[in-house]
């Protein structure tokens, strides 16, 4: 789960761009970056940490240029920042591009040797992002006669990405004194959407992993990029698209509406906010016919993004809804952290309860998921140190009981507290003195009540069902025996109180300009 952003507008695109980071800082807190374009020339700054902090003042100065690309990085492996990995990347050849991608390839390995063995291109870190673009690249050298660039050609290029790659990527991409590239995997697993602002000089595009970065940078909404198209927007503006895969299936990623994305954010046609409600209704009616006995005298939510599934369920049930918690906004999210110690650890710093809402009270408590258990662990403990009798707790979507490999950080079996235990072993795992999930149907009904168009989803970290159907028995242990190998860690997310970007000094981040030989 990353953030990227591409723009190509008739003013200056850095302040644009700064902000959409901002806006999308929830889908990561490793590392940030942007590029933009002036004439034939990239310029390029990024580095470790919230998008506010990497970016001072005279970076983005000297991010000149009316088009450019954004992203902010969450690290799937669970691995420490390397400067190297965070993006935008950049080949010089053919034609110069820059490139940021969301996702995960679930066939890296391979694309890396066919890289050293067959295209004669070097990989130099450990990212995927960085097969994609020179997968990219030499799918656009093969394409390309006599040097000249068409759309034609650039389509050709990504059917020719689509044929080689599998597993999860939405993608921006600049192709040097040419224009903006954004495509979408053939399933459509990674949220990409469209906006366009009509101004005196011309019509402005903005591409965007959600639209809540389209609606507050002052851009309308136009549509997603469908799964398998690619979108092609030239520096003056000229906007075309084609369908780029010859085989597509639509299904989106439902942790994308349980948990990663804004609840102001529509993603494939869905409200992400409405979606969220309607899982609470589903909940409310499950928890009605399984747990009638159960007497709840507050429902609580676990904040933030478990607030409109909380507040369906009190009101389908007839219960008072509460706010229990106070969450610190200064405190980076535990989900995103890596190692469980520092997870853990950030909970009680991170939430705070209002103890008149549990003293002597049975209260039930709403959480989106429960992914490794830490966090549940925690909070219920909480609940009984601040007074109350009983704690119930509901999840309000299914058990996480398989390894995500689409970009999410949930790739180790043995770290998913509901891998190899049934409900009320988690039940007792956590200290609660009831469970209860959303069942997977019901979820999956939740989102196809507000698009009924949507007929399937990726939804392998509930089922094991993996939607591309590349992924083995074989890969998910080479991805767990990734995960468990010992790394050194030196991080910490934790956010800082200063807000914007001031004169401070550059602490260690990367300040590139690329200058590309035509």
């Amino acid at each position: 789960m990353c953030g990227i952003l591409g723009v190509v507008a008739t003013t200056a695109v850095n302040q644009l761009l700064y902000d959409g980071l901002q806006v999308l800082q929830h889908r990561g807190q490793d590392a940030a970056g942007i590029s933009t374009a002036e004439g034939g020339r990239f310029h390029m700054h990024k580095g470790p940490g919230l998008a506010r902090d990497v970016f001072r003042t005279r970076n983005m100065r000297n991010l000149a240029g009316n088009w450019g690309i954004a992203h902010c990085r969450y690290p799937t492996a669970g691995s420490a920042y390397n400067p190297a990995e965070a993006q935008p990347f950049y080949v010089n050849s053919p034609h110069g591009l820059m490139l940021a991608h969301n996702g995960n390839l679930t066939n890296a390995e391979e694309l890396k040797r066919d890289m050293f063995l067959q295209d004669l291109r070097h990989i130099n870190t450990n990212s995927d992002s960085e097969v994609l673009l020179n997968v990219l690249a030499h799918e656009l050298q093969a394409a390309t006669k006599k040097y000249q660039l068409d759309p034609e050609t650039i389509f050709k290029a990504v059917a020719g990405v689509h044929r080689r790659v599998r597993g999860a990527y939405a993608v921006v991409a600049m192709i040097s004194g040419y224009g903006l590239l954004a495509f979408r995997d053939p399933f459509g697993i990674r949220p990409l959407v469209i906006g366009r602002n009509t101004t005196a000089a011309g019509d402005e595009y903005m591409v965007a992993s959600e639209s809540v970065a389209i609606d507050t940078l002052g851009f309308k909404l136009l549509r997603d990029v469908e799964p398998g198209e690619a979108v092609l927007i030239r520096t003056d503006g000229h906007f075309e698209s084609r369908q780029c895969a010859e085989r597509i299936l639509h299904a989106p990623c439902m942790f994308e509406f349980v948990y990663l994305a804004r609840p102001d954010s529509v993603i494939d046609g869905v409200s992400v906010y409405e979606t969220r409600v309607k899982m609470g209704e589903f909940l409310a009616d499950k928890l009605r016919h399984t747990m009638p006995h159960l007497e709840i005298d507050a429902v609580i939510p676990i904040p933030d993004s478990s607030r409109p599934s909380a507040m369906e369920l009190a009101n389908q049930l007839g219960l008072p809804y509460r706010e229990g918690f106070v969450k610190n906004r200064y405190i980076g999210r535990t989900f995103i952290m890596p190692g469980r110690a520092a997870r853990r650890k950030s909970v009680r710093q991170k939430l705070n309860t209002i103890g008149m809402e549990f003293r002597g009270k049975n209260v039930m408590l709403v959480d989106d998921s429960i992914v490794r258990g830490t966090t549940s662990r925690e909070i219920i403990q909480m609940a009984r140190d601040a007074g109350a009798r009983k704690v119930y707790f509901a999840s309000a979507s299914p058990p996480v009981r398989h390894a995500n490999v689409y970009g999410i950080d949930m790739p180790s079996r043995n770290e998913l507290i509901a891998a190899f235990r049934s409900d009320e072993e988690i039940c007792r795992e956590i200290g609660a003195d009831a469970l209860i999930y959303q069942d997977l149907d019901a979820l999956r009904a939740a989102v196809r009540a507000v698009n009924p168009a949507l007929s399937s989803f990726e939804t392998s970290c509930f089922d094991g069902h993996y939607i591309t159907g590349d992924v083995t028995a074989a890969y998910l242990s080479s991805v767990e025996a990734e995960r468990n190998r010992p790394v050194e860690q030196d991080m910490d997310d934790g956010e800082s109180e200063s807000d914007g970007y001031g004169d401070g000094g550059d602490g260690g981040q990367l300040d590139l300009n690329l200058v590309l030989a035509h």
